[in-house]
């Protein structure tokens, strides 16, 4: 699979069936609840690893990974938390020169079930203090049955002003994201992570 690029998001719904999804989306405040269910991932899709480089050094930033057979995501490199009772939060800590990089590769890999997956498609929208910084909006395409698929997204962060830079180190955990993930236009899983950028400070 290739990677693509992100690109802004006028709207979050395609269709009349997420209507009510692209409604809560587009509040600026982070939802506290999830909006769809783990039962609502009918196409048994299972993220395997995640890895952020960034892309003008190839410099790993941080790597998560599932060991074959196993259930909770564990860390491999830098610092994570995972929730083990659902699976579906990551908690993430970098130094505050994260916040000065420009471009940063994630690479993806994950599993998928025995039906055919049409177009899958990622909206991720970050936060701080309920302040919406950033929306990235990717596609997977096409995901045969029973297929293991790998690709990297290219995030292109904003340049973020130095007092807004320094707020955000000065308050960890406080920087947050949800990522909304569709098959055919329909939400069938929603994670969460949050961040802090004091790591040696």
């Amino acid at each position: 699979m290739n990677g693509s690029r992100n690109k802004a998001v006028p709207t979050v719904s395609r269709g009349q069936a997420d209507a009510d999804v692209g409604s809560e989306m587009n509040h600026r405040d982070r939802k506290a609840d999830y909006l769809c269910k783990p039962e609502d991932n009918v196409y048994n899709i299972d993220f395997t690893r995640f890895k952020i480089r960034d892309l003008e050094t190839g410099t790993v930033l941080f790597e998560i990974a599932k060991p074959p057979n196993s259930g909770p995501v564990e860390s491999e490199e830098g610092s994570g938390d995972s929730d083990i009772s659902a699976g579906r939060f990551v908690r993430y800590q970098f130094t505050p020169a994260f916040l000065k990089l420009r471009t940063v590769g994630a690479t993806v890999e994950f599993t998928v079930g025995d039906r055919p997956i049409n177009s899958f498609r990622m909206i991720e929208r970050h936060y701080f203090q309920g302040r919406l910084l950033k929306n990235f909006d990717f596609d997977f395409g096409f995901c045969i049955p029973n297929s293991r698929n790998t690709c990297e997204h290219i995030y292109e962060f904003p340049q973020l002003p130095d007092d807004l830079i320094r707020q955000m180190v000065e308050h960890p955990y406080e920087t947050r994201s949800d990522s909304f993930y569709f098959v055919d236009n329909k939400l069938i899983m929603h994670n969460k992570a949050d961040y802090a950028y004091n790591g040696g400070v």
